[in-house]
């Protein structure tokens, strides 16, 4: 009788969760599968990236463990590849290895005063305030409870969760997933302001609607959105007539728009056509100077040469995920990603025997 097909999925996130459920699923071949993550839990942003006051987007949790109860599917916690055992020791064990290790570090900005402390990477607030191992709670627990201002580049989702949890009384945290360290540091907050920057208008941003809507049931925190912001030209309004998420986005933040502060203690501003130019500071960020845009003919953003300033001690860049390189594997630096053609890495245009790739990387 043959022996399984043995893989091993490095990665235990979504999409690595998937790959191993899929290959128990099959009934063409017998396959065992080992999921291996350098965390000794499992399950990647799920549980270490979507906001603790997100319980029913976490309960996704409950549906890839179930996976790990089917026969041949086997977590192997600890264990760092690259570190722990190398690729050529995993394709010693194994006839075929499946990375799905995600997209774990920030996109950089590339303006100056980037690298001034304050600033820092969504990617690392995202973990602090979910608890992972690896984040520096000694930073966080420092720099928030001396901020008043806070810039958020970007219109995303991650974004919107880290507009939220800054925004939100710790009551409003309490009875969520949210680790007790980090309720203790945001009990100390001083923010009062909280700037979102999005380079281009209402209907490019990539937030979803449930989300945003959040921002505007806050208890103890106002919208500050200007009009003029949210009036579309031609190629946005058919946008909006084209995409019922956009339109609902954009009919919000009108309301929002045309309602009038109440004396909350916090401000979320949305500023659209709105792209930070400098990060400024003696020595940690004290101001953004940010650049006017404009959309372009092809639907991107272009500076007006118009700035303004806006006063921040955190400026949190939330411009979207890169893949890093593993020794070993082919990687493609200027799309951090793993090269692969449907799935198969691909080495100098050539597919590399026993290896395949799925997710972010």
């Amino acid at each position: 009788m043959h022996r399984p097909l043995r893989v091993a999925v490095v990665g235990s996130g979504p999409s690595g969760m998937y790959a191993a459920d899929a290959l128990a699923g099959q009934e063409q071949v017998p396959v065992e599968v080992d999921v291996i993550d350098r965390l000794p839990v499992p399950f990647g942003l799920v549980r270490y990236g979507v906001a603790p006051d997100h319980l029913s987007i976490r309960s996704v949790r409950d549906t890839l463990d179930k996976v790990l109860d089917r026969p041949g599917v086997r977590f192997v916690g600890n264990v760092d590849v690259g570190e722990d055992i190398s690729v050529a020791d995993l394709h010693t064990c194994f006839d075929a290895v499946i990375w799905t290790y995600g997209a774990s570090r920030d996109r950089r900005l590339g303006i100056p005063g980037e690298d001034l402390p304050g600033s820092i990477a969504a990617t690392d607030f995202v973990a602090w305030y979910c608890g992972h191992p690896d984040a520096d709670r000694e930073h966080f627990e420092a720099l928030i409870p001396t901020a008043t201002g806070v810039v958020v580049v970007g219109v995303g989702n991650v974004a919107v969760d880290v507009t939220r949890v800054l925004a939100k009384t710790v009551g409003e945290l309490e009875g969520t997933d949210m680790p007790q360290h980090v309720l203790d540091t945001l009990s100390r907050s001083s923010i009062t302001d909280i700037h979102v920057l999005g380079r281009r208008g209402p209907a490019q941003a990539a937030f979803t609607t449930k989300e945003l809507r959040e921002l505007g049931e806050l208890e103890e925190a106002d919208i500050v959105v200007r009009a003029e912001d949210l009036e579309l030209d031609e190629a946005s309004a058919a946008a909006a007539a084209a995409d019922k998420a956009v339109a609902r986005n954009v009919e919000v933040m009108r309301g929002w728009a045309g309602r009038p502060l109440t004396g909350k203690p916090r401000r979320i501003h949305l500023h659209f056509f709105a792209r930070p130019h400098e990060i400024r500071g003696e020595a940690h960020a004290e101001t953004v100077v940010v650049e006017r845009t404009r959309l372009t003919a092809s639907g991107g953003a272009e500076g007006t040469g118009e700035f303004f300033d806006i006063a921040a001690n955190v400026v949190v860049r939330s411009v979207g995920y890169r893949g890093t390189a593993l020794d070993e594997v082919p990687f493609d630096s200027s799309a951090n990603v793993i090269p692969h053609d449907e799935g198969r890495v691909q080495r100098d245009g050539r597919p590399v025997p026993g290896e395949y790739v799925a997710g972010w990387i």
